[in-house]
């Protein structure tokens, strides 16, 4: 074995892991954009009761999650582009396929929001629309970020304790 071989095997790595990032935001980035063009087509008729408490009704937030910061949608916007920029950057480090999944799914909801408050036309607003009457009003974008976190902080806090207790869980990377 020659000095470069563990380099090149990390660069590799670095690059498979980049390319899953990539390939589930674009999924993502697709998913949330057919969804919310359905629903602002389909929904300015009105809301549609799914099941039990789920409805699609159309709401537009200018703010953050959570509607935070209502009315700062160009500053968020910016905010967006560099927080992408920036996970994108982290994406060639990341040490697990786990990471690279949860890292697309951030990055493509991230994505699909800023494509909303760009290109649609609701003053910045991002289309949210899916209700469950408990919790406020979302979309397909935020769901993707809301697991993409939770699945990151899990391989954080959780795997890494796992992985030092088995040596052949280095495979696994």
């Amino acid at each position: 074995m020659s000095g470069n071989d563990g380099a090149s095997r990390t660069r590799g790595s670095g690059r498979r892991r980049l390319a899953v990032v990539a390939a589930v935001a674009v999924v993502v980035v697709v998913a949330d954009q057919f969804s919310t063009s359905w629903a602002v087509d389909r929904l300015r008729r009105g809301p549609l009761h799914v099941v039990g408490p789920l409805s699609f009704q159309l709401a537009v937030n200018t703010g953050s999650a959570f509607g935070i910061g209502r009315g700062w949608a160009p500053v968020i916007g910016a905010l967006a582009v560099l927080v992408v920029v920036a996970l994108v950057g982290v994406s060639r480090r990341l040490q697990s396929t786990w990471q690279a999944l949860a890292m697309g799914l951030v990055v493509g909801g991230a994505l699909g929001n800023l494509y909303d408050r760009v290109f649609r036309h609701f003053h910045g607003g991002v289309v949210d629309f899916i209700a469950l009457g408990f919790w406020p009003t979302f979309n397909v974008a935020d769901a993707a970020i809301t697991i993409g976190v939770i699945i990151l902080g899990w391989t954080w806090l959780v795997r890494p304790s796992r992985q030092a207790a088995r040596p052949e869980a280095q495979a696994d990377r």
